[in-house]
């Protein structure tokens, strides 16, 4: 499964959605290549990837993007590994 995490500036909060999510599909036991970068660039690349988490403030910046199959997941925390697996499961069985 390729992921993408996005923030606004593609450097700090990117990444640490990255770790977290890293740690999130290691527990749940699904195989995972993620890529973190700036909320602009991940709207032209989002085609690319099957799953993308930011901030779900910047979900709406999706909107009119040629997304393909890939799944927007807008999080309230970012920190959160327990939201981040809520979401992710319940997004993986609406596939």
């Amino acid at each position: 499964m390729k992921v993408l995490a996005a923030c606004g500036s593609g450097m700090g909060s990117s990444q640490i959605i990255k770790m977290k999510l890293a740690n999130v599909f290691r527990k749940q036991g699904i195989p995972v290549e993620i890529h973190h970068c700036a909320i602009g660039e991940a709207k032209s690349i989002a085609r690319n990837f099957d799953l993308i988490f930011c901030s779900k403030a910047l979900t709406d910046i999706f909107e009119g993007a040629n997304l393909g199959n890939a799944k927007v997941i807008g999080l309230q925390n970012l920190l959160s590994e327990k939201e981040i697996t809520q979401r992710l499961l319940e997004t993986l069985e609406e596939k």
